[in-house]
C-alpha cells in the first residue's frame, strides 16, 4: 500500500457548543450540529484525534519522562543555558509545577476529548457500516491509548467518557487506578472487533493488531499473564525486518515490523514534521552533520538532551556483533557551543537521524509498538507462565536479528533478567525503559544504584544529595499544579 499521511488538520476550536441565545446556528460556521454528518466530516475528526500524538512525541515530556527518568539517558550540563524542567525529571526532583510533566497530562486529555466527541456523534450518524466501525474503532483505540499513558504516569485520573459541556462535567473527581484500567480494557477490547487488520487498513492508522498489542501491554502491566498470552497470539500479519535500522528509516514507514507508529511528514505548512531528533544531538556548531539536515537557526537550548548514558552503553553485551549498537548510538568529537567545553567521543542518539531538507523538520516517524516488542512480550509472558522453551524461542528471534547468539538463560529468574535486558537495548530511546522498570518492580533499586554511581563520579558535580533519592512516591508523577487549582475536587499524588 502506498504511504498516505493520515494527518490532515486539527479540528477548529469553534466545534464547541454555541451560546444559548442563538436560535439558529450560523450556516457558515463549523458547529457539532452541522459538522458530524458525512463520511468526510468523521474522517477529518478522526485525523484530528491522532494529532495530539504528534505533539506528545515531539515534546520534551516523551523522552524526559520515558528515557531520561531512567538509566538509559541523561542531559548534558549546559552552564551557559539552564532548562530546569526536563533536568528536574532526570534528577528526580520535579514537583507539581513542572510544565514538562503537565504537557503529557494535558495532551493525553486533548486526545481523549477528541475521541469522546467522535464516539458520541457517530452513534446517530448514517454512514457505511464498515466505515463507521473503522472510525469508532480508531477513536476507542486512541482513548484507551491516552488513558493507558495517563494511568501509568499519574495513577488514577478523572475518567471522562463524554464531551464536557458544563463545569460539572469538566471538573470530575479522580477515578481509581482500577477503574481506569477497567475502562481501558473495555475500550480496547471493543476496538479489536471493529478495526481492520494491517493488510486492509490505511497505512498509519490503528489496526486490530495494534489494538491486540495494546491490550496485551495492559494485561502484562496488570500481571494477567494468561490474558496477555491470548492477546499476543492475535498480533498477526507482522514480521521482523532483516535489518534493525530499516525499522526507523523514513523511506520505509509503516513497514512489516511496524505495529503502530506516530506519523510525521516534512515539507508542509501544517506543522506535521518531527523535530525530536534535534534534541538528541550535542550542542555543537556542527549539528547539521549529525542531524543530516540543513544549517538553520540553532537555539542554545535545542539540543543536548537524551544523551545515552555510560551505563546503557556498557549494557550491550557485544558492541561489535550487536547491530543495534551502531544503529542506535553515534559518537561525536569536536566543537561545542558550551563555554570551555569540547567533546571527545560524546554519545548521541543516532537512531532517528536521517537526511531531510528543512531545518528542524525531520520526516522520521516514532514507533509505539514494533513486532520485535511483540516477540519480547511473548517471551516475558511465556516465562511467567513457566513455558521456558517458548520464552527462549521468542527471545532468540530478536537476538538472532541483532547478530547475537542464543541466550544462555535457562531458568525463570535468569530469563526474566535477560528479557528485561533485551528490551533495554532493542527498544532503547523508544520511551519504554522507565515504564519497564516500574512495571517489573525494578525502578527504585536500579535508579538508586545508578544515582549512587553518578554521585561518586566528579564529572557529575552538579548532582546534589537530593537527586536520585528514589522512593515509592517517584513511581508516579504529580497531577499538574494548575489542574489542582482549577479543579478543587482533585487530590494530589502522595508526596507532592
Amino acid at each position: 500500500m502506498k504511504f498516505k499521511t493520515i494527518l490532515i488538520a486539527i479540528l477548529a476550536a469553534s466545534m464547541g457548543s454555541c451560546s444559548d441565545f442563538l436560535e439558529i446556528n450560523p450556516q457558515n460556521a463549523v458547529v457539532p450540529s452541522n459538522f458530524f454528518q458525512s463520511e468526510t466530516d468523521f474522517l477529518q475528526a478522526v485525523n484530528g484525534a491522532y494529532a495530539p500524538l504528534q505533539a506528545l512525541y515531539n515534546s520534551q515530556s516523551s523522552w524526559a519522562m520515558g528515557e531520561m527518568r531512567s538509566d538509559n539517558s541523561h542531559f548534558f550540563y549546559n552552564n551557559d543555558f539552564r532548562s530546569p524542567m526536563p533536568e528536574e525529571i532526570d534528577l528526580f526532583i520535579n514537583g507539581a509545577e513542572n510544565t514538562v510533566t503537565a504537557d503529557r497530562y494535558y495532551i493525553n486529555f486533548d486526545m481523549i476529548a477528541r475521541a469522546n466527541k467522535i464516539l458520541q456523534s457517530i452513534e446517530g450518524a448514517t454512514l457505511d457500516p464498515a466505515k463507521s466501525s473503522n472510525f469508532k474503532g480508531q477513536a476507542l483505540f486512541l482513548r484507551a491509548l491516552g488513558y493507558f499513558d495517563l494511568v501509568r504516569y499519574f495513577g488514577g485520573v478523572p475518567l471522562s467518557l463524554t464531551p464536557a459541556n458544563d463545569l460539572a462535567s469538566a471538573n470530575l473527581q479522580r477515578s481509581s487506578k482500577e477503574e481506569v484500567y477497567t475502562q481501558i480494557i473495555k475500550d480496547i477490547t471493543e476496538a479489536t472487533g471493529l478495526l481492520p487488520d494491517k493488510a486492509t487498513q490505511e497505512a498509519g492508522r490503528a489496526t486490530s493488531g495494534a489494538a491486540w498489542m495494546l491490550l496485551a501491554d495492559v494485561q502484562m502491566t496488570l500481571k494477567n499473564w494468561n490474558e496477555a498470552e491470548t492477546s499476543l497470539a492475535k498480533v498477526t500479519g507482522y514480521s521482523l525486518l532483516p535489518d534493525y535500522a530499516m525499522a526507523f528509516n523514513p523511506s520505509n514507514k509503516n513497514n512489516a515490523e511496524s505495529v503502530f507508529e506516530v506519523q510525521y511528514l516534512q515539507g508542509t505548512s501544517l506543522g506535521l514534521a518531527s523535530s525530536f531528533p534535534y534534541a538528541f544531538i550535542p550542542l555543537t556548531p556542527d549539528y547539521a552533520k549529525l542531524t543530516q539536515g540543513p544549517v538553520g537557526d540553532q537555539s542554545a537550548s535545542l539540543s543536548g538532551w537524551n544523551i545515552p548514558t555510560e551505563d546503557l552503553i556498557a549494557s550491550y553485551e557485544d558492541k561489535t556483533k550487536d547491530k543495534r549498537f551502531a544503529s542506535s548510538i553515534g559518537f561525536y568529537t569536536g566543537k561545542s557551543t558550551v563555554s570551555d567545553t569540547s567533546y571527545v567521543n560524546l554519545p548521541y542518539i543516532k537512531k532517528y537521524q536521517y537526511p531531510h531538507s528543512i531545518f528542524n523538520q525531520s520526516n522520521v516517524n516514532l514507533p509505539i509498538y514494533r513486532f520485535s516488542e511483540t516477540l519480547l512480550m511473548r517471551a516475558e509472558v511465556a516465562n511467567e507462565l513457566g513455558k521456558t522453551a517458548d520464552a527462549q524461542n521468542y527471545l532468540n528471534q530478536v537476538r538472532t536479528r541483532a547478530g547475537l547468539a542464543n541466550t544462555n538463560a535457562k531458568d525463570q529468574s535468569a530469563l526474566r533478567a535477560a528479557i528485561l535486558q533485551e528490551r533495554r537495548v532493542e527498544l532503547a530511546f523508544e520511551n519504554k525503559r522507565w515504564l519497564d522498570l516500574v512495571r517489573t518492580g525494578n525502578a527504585i533499586p536500579v535508579m538508586n544504584a545508578y544515582g549512587a554511581t553518578l554521585k561518586a563520579n566528579p564529572a557529575y558535580f552538579y548532582i546534589t544529595p537530593a537527586s536520585y533519592t528514589v522512593t515509592e512516591k517517584h513511581l508516579l508523577f504529580p497531577i499538574p499544579f494548575r489542574e489542582i487549582q482549577v479543579n478543587p475536587t482533585l487530590q494530589q499524588n502522595t508526596g507532592y
